[in-house]
C-alpha cells in the first residue's frame, strides 16, 4: 500500500479532534491572527492548492462524513513530493505562528473512504504503531 504522511495539530482541539494543517491555517485566518502578508499568501497558496490538487469531499462527497466514516482524515501519499513541498510552506506559516503541529508517517492508516495518486482519506481502525510521530 506504501507509506502516507500526514501533518496534524500537536493538540486536539475543542472537541478532540486533532485538525490538520489546512484547517490549522484556516482557523489562523479566521481568528485575525494573520498579517496582511500571510492572509495575502494563504489566499494565493489556497488557490494554488485548489488548482494542483483535488479536493476530496468535492470528488467523493461522504468521504468525511463523521456518521458513516468517523473520524476520517487526510493522509499524503509519500512519493507526492510535490504536493509533500506545499505542505512545507504552510508548516513555516504555523511555526511563525507558534502553532504547534506533528508529522504522522504510517503504511496502516485504515479503511479508505477517497484516494488519488497523491492524498487518501481514511477512517484509523485504531493508532497503529507504526505512526511515527516527529517534529
Amino acid at each position: 500500500m506504501g507509506q502516507f504522511v500526514r501533518f496534524q495539530s500537536a493538540v486536539p482541539n475543542r472537541r478532540g479532534r486533532f485538525p490538520g494543517i489546512f484547517a490549522l491555517a484556516i482557523g489562523l485566518r479566521d481568528g485575525g491572527r494573520l498579517s496582511d502578508a500571510d492572509e495575502r499568501w494563504l489566499v494565493a497558496a489556497n488557490r494554488r492548492a485548489h488548482r494542483l490538487y483535488a479536493d476530496p469531499s468535492s470528488v467523493e462527497p461522504g468521504c468525511f462524513d463523521e456518521a458513516l466514516h468517523p473520524g476520517a482524515r487526510s493522509w499524503f501519499r509519500a512519493e507526492a513530493t510535490d504536493l509533500l513541498e506545499m505542505a512545507t510552506t504552510y508548516l513555516h506559516l504555523l511555526d511563525r505562528h507558534q502553532v504547534p503541529w506533528v508529522e504522522l508517517r504510517t503504511t496502516t492508516p485504515g479503511r479508505i473512504t477517497y484516494e488519488d495518486d497523491v492524498q487518501i482519506v481514511a477512517v484509523p481502525q485504531s493508532y497503529p504503531a507504526d505512526w511515527n510521530l516527529t517534529r
